[in-house]
């Protein structure tokens, strides 16, 4: 299996649970059990199985940016990060859908802060925070 078959997988298993998470965000089986467990630990596997099989195959590190960026520059360790952030991402946005669904936030509310959350993780995560503040 190549890495880009990889990839495609991945982002399918990842669409799959946003859509999920966009269709019903109050659903226990679409924020908890698809998208906040079932996706997110497939993704996690797949992450942590990409990082054992390409480690030591990259130069750099984490300890400045220019190592991180000789890390990404191997293309197994560019896939992991991608898989690492389509895992958090998707567990952050089941998160915002039953802290959401828990707290009474109108379910479109709920729904205007999951594509932040796809497309940029904590911008989507500051946006149903800062709803939650104005809530209160």
């Amino acid at each position: 299996m190549t890495l880009e078959t990889i990839f495609s997988a991945a982002g399918i298993l990842a669409m799959a649970g946003w859509l999920a998470l966009l269709a019903a965000p109050g659903r226990r089986w679409a924020n908890w059990l698809l998208a906040g467990l079932a996706i997110p630990a497939l993704l996690a596997a797949l992450y942590t199985l990409l990082l054992a099989w390409h480690w030591g195959s990259a130069e750099g590190g984490f300890g400045s940016l220019a190592e991180v960026a000789a890390l990404f520059r191997d293309p197994g360790h560019l896939l992991a990060g991608w898989v690492h952030y389509l895992a958090f991402d998707l567990f952050i946005g089941a998160w915002i859908c039953r802290r959401g669904t828990a707290e009474g936030v109108n379910p479109w509310l709920i729904r205007l802060c999951l594509p932040p959350t796809f497309l940029a993780g904590p911008a989507g995560l500051l946006l149903f925070l800062g709803l939650r503040l104005v809530r209160r």
